[in-house]
């Protein structure tokens, strides 16, 4: 018996959906002509040890209104916390002095800059170590390295340091003849290890890897790599160093940096000097010395550690009372 035929629902057809157009672009112009921070050029470079460089190429803010500089980027920022109309701190230089001197970071994150760098293998691990900053360096592992290795000059060939076990002390005198012995055996053993380039570039041609090949060269050979970091953190790279304790070739490096951001950031750099680099932190038992001494005691820092105690000595004397009395 057949069955009676199911009637088919009725189809609807589908109505245009109404889509919204997206909200305009609101563009704003320049209250003033705007200049670029790095004066129109592609980088600005500075020459560092014997064949490495410090070069910036890219700064934010790049355009600043004519007649400012990359400070107003922090001043701007940290306008935003406030308001425009608080009147207690209005003018930028003294702004960014206020900021710094209370340790208020975040406006001073709005600058950020790149920079080129070659610079010695173990320089760069040095470097490495300021972790809150972008990097991408050359690979030897998809290319050649370059022939280029440090070499200090024989009078620049530096002692271990008594007192410092990190670090290099004063330099070898040449004149005297087993000092000149010692810095020419020096000389001597970078150049065995310079040596050990031509061996590299044979086994490359004959087929090693460029990852293993590469892993018998010496730290003194130069690498390059993009380097990006805001103001923040750069000016704490800065004050460790650009200090008389840091190793000499850093420091190279850290003082082209503070050159190229001279005129990028004045006030910013003005204050860091004033504030932190050129200034002294005193601890509790510090002041409490200090005290002592206004009282017209000695000073003497109550503490069992004999490097606290060291460093209070020479603080105390940077500050022209020596031990002793003020």
């Amino acid at each position: 018996m057949s069955q009676p035929a199911r009637s088919q629902p009725s189809v609807t057809p589908a109505q245009p959906v109404a889509v919204e157009a997206p909200p305009a672009i609101v563009r704003t112009p320049p209250e003033s002509p705007l200049v670029d921070v790095l004066g129109g050029n592609a980088r600005l470079e500075l020459k560092v040890l014997d064949h490495g460089f410090v070069a910036l190429v890219d700064a934010m803010p790049r355009l600043v209104p004519r007649g400012q500089t990359a400070d107003a980027a922090i001043v701007q920022a940290a306008r935003v916390s406030y308001g425009h109309g608080t009147k207690k701190l209005n003018e930028d230089r003294g702004l960014i002095r206020y900021l710094l001197r209370h340790r208020h970071t975040t406006p001073f994150e709005m600058v950020e800059f790149k920079f080129h760098v070659a610079m010695p293998i173990f320089v760069a691990r040095q470097w490495i170590r300021h972790r809150t900053a972008n990097v991408n360096e050359y690979s030897g592992r998809y290319s050649i390295m370059p022939d280029r290795f440090y070499r200090p000059t024989r009078e620049s060939v530096r002692r271990q340091s008594k007192s410092n076990r990190q670090g290099g002390d004063e330099r070898f005198d040449v004149s005297d003849d087993a000092a000149a012995r010692t810095a020419d055996e020096f000389l001597k053993y970078l150049d065995r290890a310079e040596a050990l380039y031509r061996e590299y570039l044979s086994l490359t041609e004959q087929g090693v890897s460029r990852e293993l090949a590469r892993i018998g060269l010496g730290v003194n050979l130069y690498t390059e790599w993009y380097w990006k970091c805001d103001l923040h953190n750069l000016l704490r790279f800065l004050s460790l160093r650009m200090d008389s304790h840091a190793q000499e070739e850093i420091r190279a490096y850290a003082r082209a940096i503070h050159r190229l951001l001279e005129g990028i950031v004045p006030a910013a750099l003005e204050a860091w000097r004033d504030y932190e680099f050129e200034s002294v932190r005193l601890s509790r038992l510090e002041v409490e010395a200090m005290r002592d001494l206004a009282a017209g005691g000695a000073g003497t820092i109550k503490s069992d550690n004999g490097r606290e105690r060291a460093e209070w000595d020479r603080k105390r004397a940077g500050l022209g009372w020596p031990a002793g009395g003020p």
